[in-house]
């Protein structure tokens, strides 16, 4: 009889395993579009309460934050995607036709003194240019090649949304009910991974994003060519943690500074330094009572994620090494906390 039991509980876990494994190879194809639903439901959760409190029904609540996500993300790219595409074809022919020798001339005349060194560093020079133009005009035609495949992705992340927003209580119920921890560690852990969670989507997505915008109005109100492709660009920088939108704002007051004077570089700067200002001054009242990462893993994180899962991999990074730190502090059970993870100082007090 013992043998019998053994004999179908080994059978029982060969093919639950086995289901495992064919699940995740099914799902794999959209996989990211499954999660990007997930954190999306986390992003608009508290819009989500808020009308649910009006409305008393999880369908109506649900269907309607799902159109406004759907409205806010389709929107803005059907009207500035023919804006971005031209803006980018007008980077490709500036890069290309940009003189790089004369001004590092200038400023290295020693390095141009062998004409042998000369040559190679003019032919370096333009290769790199023509291999940058070409990157990006590549990149926007990949997009629209891939639109019917984005187009299902997006399905997949808009019903992932609909129904991870609707049925949140029961799914953490049931994640918990899975959890081999006992109550406290259970609790200690959905603690700390609503505080990461909270912290890397608000606190450097969300942040990064307004950094970005504020950047982008500088260079819109002063004439600064390809505006909008630079703020894409500025967002991008905004989110990264330590590489920031200065690099953006300052590259374009120098640029402004030489094609159209001093008082637009001006503008321009004070539109960066608003950028500046709102990281420094969002991101601690955001995190504030959260749970903080350690800057360098926040950044190995996101390197690394968007190297394994592209622009996503910014958010996923983090979170993927925020979890397992998590993990791990739960096996420690110490009461020091981990100088990589631990709470913010206002959560202490």
């Amino acid at each position: 009889m013992m043998d019998e039991v053994y004999f179908k509980r080994i059978m029982t876990s060969v093919l639950l395993i086995l289901l495992i494994v064919l699940s995740f190879f099914l799902v794999k194809p959209i996989l990211l579009s499954i999660i990007s639903g997930f954190l999306l439901a986390f992003v608009f959760s508290p819009v989500y309460d808020w009308v649910y409190k009006k409305t008393k029904s999880k369908n109506l609540s649900a269907s309607l934050i799902s159109i406004f996500l759907i409205l806010i993300i389709v929107l803005p790219f059907w009207f500035f995607m023919p804006v971005i595409l031209e803006q980018s074809f007008g980077i490709y022919q500036a890069i290309q036709s940009f003189d790089f020798v004369t001004p590092l001339k200038t400023i290295f005349p020693s390095l141009f003194t062998s004409e042998g060194i000369s040559k190679e560093l003019v032919s370096i020079l333009y290769t790199f240019t023509t291999n940058t133009a070409n990157y990006i005009s590549n990149a926007f035609g990949q997009l629209l090649l891939d639109l019917p495949e984005l187009t299902l992705q997006f399905l997949v992340m808009a019903f992932t949304f609909f129904y991870v927003l609707r049925d949140k209580d029961e799914l953490i119920i049931y994640i918990k009910s899975l959890l081999p921890f006992s109550k406290e560690v259970e609790n200690k852990i959905f603690e700390y991974s609503r505080g990461i969670t909270f912290s890397v989507i608000y606190g450097e997505i969300i942040v990064g994003i307004l950094q970005g915008i504020a950047v982008g109005l500088g260079l819109y109100l002063f004439n600064v060519p390809n505006a909008l492709f630079l703020t894409l660009v500025a967002v991008v920088f905004g989110i990264l943690p330590i590489i920031g939108t200065t690099i953006v704002w300052l590259l374009a007051a120098i640029y402004v500074l030489i094609s159209q004077g001093t008082l637009p570089a001006i503008g321009v700067s004070i539109f960066g330094i608003i950028s500046n200002f709102l990281g420094d001054f969002l991101r601690p009242i955001i995190i504030a009572k959260r749970i903080k990462i350690n800057s360098a893993l926040m950044l190995i994180g996101m390197i690394g994620g968007v190297l394994l899962f592209g622009i996503l991999g910014t958010v996923l990074g983090p979170l993927i090494i925020g979890y397992l730190l998590i993990l791990l502090e739960a096996y420690r059970n110490k009461k020091m906390p981990s100088i990589l993870l631990q709470p913010s100082e206002q959560a202490k007090d």
